[in-house]
């Protein structure tokens, strides 16, 4: 029986990308489903966040994500634009932003067409692996298209019905939060939450003790 575990999962989480390249290898290899589900981004998801934040972590997260990606040998550079976009300094985010609200959505659509893995993986790259100006040109089309989707179509999805895809945000973002935690990735499997890209493991652990098998 193919085993599957939800995916908490969001564009602007560095560690979201980080885990992604593993996680789609464990799809390939192990007879295993993959729900992906997209949520907002702590700056937006929770007002204020940043303005609250212990200052010695925002300079310890980018130190780590560098060192994870240079012993996973993962291209990384902070994307340009940010995803979200906001004072660094004073923690302040603006209601208004450009980018974030469209990416999650896309992802929500992707995922319920079924290919929600394939399409995080492609679109993360880009906007994590060193494409500069990743939001203009066609980079994001060249993504979408690798993973099997017609970007203009999916665009046209999220305009055509907003609300419906609002509505999965807001189901994803509750199903995060009764599992158990509030970051990503966050990945859950019958009920136990397993958070954080150094987590894969101990999921791969759980999902072998329940009977995953080799493809």
């Amino acid at each position: 029986m193919t085993l599957s575990f939800d995916l908490f999962w969001s564009f602007r989480s560095p560690y979201s990308y980080l885990a992604t390249g593993r996680i789609v290898e464990l799809e390939k290899q192990y007879d295993l489903s993959v729900n992906v589900r997209p949520v907002y981004p702590i700056a937006v998801r929770i007002p204020g966040f940043f303005k609250q934040v212990n200052p010695l972590w925002p300079p310890y997260l980018f130190k780590d994500t560098i060192r994870v990606a240079e012993m996973g040998n993962i291209p990384y550079v902070w994307p340009d634009p940010d995803p979200i976009v906001m004072d660094i300094a004073s923690g302040e985010v603006p209601e208004h932003q450009p980018y974030i609200h469209r990416l999650t959505k896309l992802g929500v659509a992707a995922a319920e067409a079924g290919k929600g893995l394939p399409f995080i993986d492609e679109v993360s790259k880009v906007i994590w692996g060193g494409t500069k100006s990743w939001h203009e040109g066609d980079h994001l089309k060249q993504a979408a298209d690798r993973a099997g989707f017609d970007l203009d179509e999916l665009d046209q999805k999220i305009e055509i019905d907003a609300d419906h895809y609002s509505a999965i945000i807001t189901e994803n973002e509750a199903g995060q939060k009764s599992a158990g935690h509030w970051g990503v990735p966050l990945m859950v499997f019958e009920g136990e939450p397993f958070f954080g890209q150094d987590r894969i493991e101990h999921l791969l652990w759980r999902l072998k003790k329940s009977g995953l098998k080799e493809r």
